[in-house]
């Protein structure tokens, strides 16, 4: 499947401001950069450096006045898909090294407070099928109400108010995966079905040997999201940080099949 995208970003800094970016498309093995343009308005540094995981870039910036960020791509996803269901689960002795780190707490995934809930409720589930009915449990419990959260929510919060956006449904995906030992991040992509058209956040649980990309929403499939990057929650992976006041004048996101 191909995406066409398109991203533009408005923002205001009064004072001087660091700003690391992390919108484009990561060029990596699953999925091909077929054309890619970034048009970014003047600023004091310009900068790449890789994102975690070495999945995508980021872009430091320092700037005063306004920000415009245009982008535009096309992407090739070739990902090898496989439903969860079909997929055994590593256990914790056997991951590889850069896989363990996901499966501890972090800011907004404390895993270690859901052990005895994911314990009862997924107990008894074995392989990549927990996973799924995580997923499922996840859906139908939740409901997807914007405003509801803020950027210090985190899924205890959540899974608490039963309320919130993409993020929340993928902390808490992550946080009941990493419960059961089974290592999960999170992953800002671009995804075809998203309503309303926004970045958007999705789990990657790690199973079968392999990373693959879940939604709880419901609202995105494997196949139709390119990555833009990774980490241990949505700290990691802002598409805007600011080291400063910022004031968002626009923001806008399109996802279509190219």
């Amino acid at each position: 499947m191909k995406l066409s995208i398109h991203s533009s970003l408005d923002y205001q800094f009064d004072e001087p401001t660091d700003v690391l970016l992390q919108l484009e498309a990561a060029a990596i093995p699953e999925q091909r950069i077929e054309a890619a343009h970034i048009d970014i308005s003047e600023t004091e540094y310009f900068a790449r450096v890789p994102a975690l995981d070495d999945i995508g870039e980021r872009i430091w910036l320092r700037l005063q006045g306004q920000l415009k960020v245009d982008y535009k791509s096309t992407v090739k996803i070739d990902r090898i898909l496989a439903h969860c269901d079909d997929l055994d689960v590593v256990p914790p002795h056997q991951l590889p090294g850069e896989t363990v780190q996901y499966t501890l707490p972090s800011r907004y995934c404390p895993s270690d407070r859901f052990k005895t809930f994911v314990m009862t409720e997924f107990g008894d589930i074995e392989g990549g099928r927990k996973v799924t009915a995580m997923r499922d449990w996840i859906h139908d419990h939740l409901s997807y109400v914007p405003g509801v959260s803020t950027s210090e929510t985190t899924a205890l919060d959540t899974f608490v108010r039963r309320q919130g956006i993409c993020r929340d449904y993928a902390h808490v995906m992550i946080t009941f995966v990493r419960a059961a030992g089974i290592p999960a991040r999170i992953a800002s992509v671009y995804a075809l079905g998203v309503e309303p058209q926004d970045f958007h956040a999705v789990a990657e649980v790690f199973i079968g040997g392999e990373w693959h990309l879940v939604d709880p929403t419901g609202m995105a499939e494997e196949g139709g999201m390119a990555k833009i990057g990774v980490g241990r929650d949505a700290a990691d992976v802002p598409f805007l940080t600011a080291f400063g006041t910022a004031k968002m004048n626009a923001q806008h996101v399109s996802v279509e099949k190219a």
